[in-house]
């Protein structure tokens, strides 16, 4: 990222501002719904990949402790066990049943994402998310009807996590039949905090270069896009965001068909 342009320089902030957003605005696609339009301005993954994943560590945690406090807050004049239970924000009980599927899953597509070359991994997530997209256009969001299709859709998703963060849409689904909605988000968060936990923690065992310098430009940026973020969430919990992820897959698409076709 040393010999980029000053607008390369520009593009990068104002992706990390996206990410921000729909981080923080959807609960997940920091890393999915940015990663692609990062390596059309300069085909690194192992540069952006480390940036994402302390970003997710960062912001992640910030939610869920705000939620949690106003959850406590909330206790005070309902004591009752119920309420307590129902005032919860995390699902702790599905949680450590799903990472029990997708710990192997994810430290093997960590070894993949450190062995492979940076083109092959380019080519594997523009691959991807050419499938996440056309589900998002097309309003055919991947599905689970039985447990065997949980279990792989978990095991994929662990296993794409691992290699580019990008395993969000696949572990979604199965979240999304246990979870109830207003757990949702803070248990997603909570994920992807010990999953990047794990990538990170790999990386430095690698000695992969985590680029920390430009985090003093970037955390800003992202912190702009995450006060974004919480304003979007709160309207699509009341909204139709239908024609929004059909928006969001067609820019998908053509971003990773030019990515590709680099």
């Amino acid at each position: 990222m040393q010999h980029l342009a000053l607008y390369q320089y520009a593009l990068i902030a104002l992706i990390f501002v996206w990410s921000g957003i729909v981080r923080s605005g959807l609960g997940f696609g920091g890393a999915v719904l940015s990663l692609p339009f990062l390596l059309l301005v300069d085909n690194q993954p192992l540069v952006y990949l480390p940036l994402i994943a302390v970003h997710l560590l960062v912001f992640s945690s910030l939610t869920v402790y705000q939620n949690s406090r106003r959850s406590r807050l909330s206790q005070c004049s309902q004591s009752s066990q119920v309420s307590q239970q129902q005032s919860a924000t995390v699902d702790w009980r599905f949680l450590v049943r799903a990472l029990g599927v997708m710990l192997i899953p994810k430290l093997i597509g960590v070894f993949g994402l450190i062995t492979l070359p940076g083109q092959v991994m380019s080519l594997i997530i523009f691959s991807i998310i050419s499938v996440y997209s056309l589900s998002y256009i097309f309003n055919r969001p991947f599905q689970s009807k039985n447990k065997y299709l949980d279990a792989l859709f978990l095991i994929l998703g662990g296993y794409i996590s691992g290699t580019s963060l990008i395993g969000a849409p696949l572990i979604i689904v199965v979240f999304s039949k246990y979870v109830a909605r207003q757990q949702l988000r803070d248990t997603l968060f909570v994920l992807w905090f010990v999953l990047v936990v794990i990538k990170m923690s790999s990386f430095v065992y690698f000695g992969v270069s985590l680029h920390l310098i430009h985090h003093l430009w970037l955390l800003p940026c992202a912190a702009i896009g995450h006060l974004i973020g919480l304003r979007l969430h709160r309207y699509l919990l009341n909204a139709d965001s239908v024609n929004f992820y059909r928006i969001l897959g067609a820019a998908l698409l053509t971003t990773s068909v030019i990515g590709l076709l680099k």
